[in-house]
């Protein structure tokens, strides 16, 4: 029996209710099912979190080769469905939770998890803030394989000067290596998305990308450029409150025209701009300091 059929008897047998609040779209391709697996890379050592497992389709999949399968799962109407299709996995342990409130390094310490993954197809509505969740936070985890919006998928990985190009890009690219895995249409779903989908791959780096003092300033700079992205760098970074000769002096310094627009700027260059910055104002911290003194 195909995993599509199987899903539907599933859904059928337990009179499960697709609950559109949680963008639910169970994956019925096992082609892209075997993509997805393939691309975690899991063995005997790899340990799983899995976000979203629907009735547990690619979950059991993935229990056949990791150590350890954690999944999370919001919906509780879902949770004595995975408590049956799961049943056979003793590696497999779920938790009715919302991953946007779960503390991940608290999970992984308490289930004693070494060389984590997290997998997910996820929920469209909770992409981003998922994604920024964890790497914000820092959680202790290796690579994240999930499916998502394929216009989601192609900002993550644009490159400057593209109407794709953002904050997600710059937030992906700074913390990870990304590559695209597949590319998946609404028929690979029951019920079908409005959209098309695409898994991808990020391997977060052990050295970020590129090197800044203060990684707050750095991505509140950022955050200011692209909130006014056709507007100037100089326009574009008054909302920071920052003085105007700080941030023309360290636009001169790192060689960028503050006439520029922040979506044609590379993340090295905003790595230059954020330590210019950081610099003038800590002498200026520093003078003040100084003055307090004398």
């Amino acid at each position: 029996m195909g995993i599509k059929s199987k899903t539907m008897d599933i859904v059928k047998h337990f009179e499960f209710k697709f609950n559109k609040n949680l963008g639910q779209n169970f994956l019925i391709d096992e082609n892209i099912l075997n993509k997805i697996v393939d691309a975690a890379e899991l063995n005997e050592n790899s340990s799983v979190i899995e976000i979203g497992p629907g009735i547990g389709t690619l979950t059991q999949e993935m229990a056949k080769r990791a150590k350890k399968v954690i999944a999370i799962e919001i919906d509780k109407t879902l949770i004595p469905i995975l408590d049956e299709t799961l049943a056979n996995y003793p590696n497999i342990k779920v938790i009715n939770a919302d991953a946007l409130k779960v503390d991940f390094n608290e999970i992984i310490e308490k289930e004693q998890l070494d060389n984590v993954k997290v997998v997910a197809n996820l929920p469209y509505y909770v992409t981003t803030p998922i994604i920024a969740k964890i790497l914000n936070e820092g959680a202790k985890i290796k690579s994240m394989i999930i499916m998502i919006q394929k216009e989601v998928a192609d900002r993550i990985v644009a490159k400057p000067d593209t109407d794709e190009y953002g904050t997600l890009s710059l937030l992906c690219q700074y913390h990870c290596d990304i590559k695209k895995v597949a590319k998946v249409s609404q028929n690979c779903f029951v019920p079908p998305p409005k959209v098309e989908s695409a898994v991808i791959r990020l391997d977060v780096l052990d050295k970020k990308r590129v090197d800044v003092e203060d990684e707050k300033l750095f991505f509140n700079i950022i955050k200011a450029a692209f909130n006014m992205r056709r507007k100037t760098l100089h326009n574009a970074l008054k909302t920071l409150g920052i003085s105007q000769d700080i941030l023309e002096g360290a636009m001169e310094r790192a060689g960028i025209d503050a006439k520029r627009r922040g979506e044609t700027l590379s993340i090295e260059e905003y790595a230059a701009l954020s330590n210019e910055v950081s610099f003038s104002l800590s002498k200026l911290t520093n003078n003040s300091r100084s003055q307090e003194i004398k």
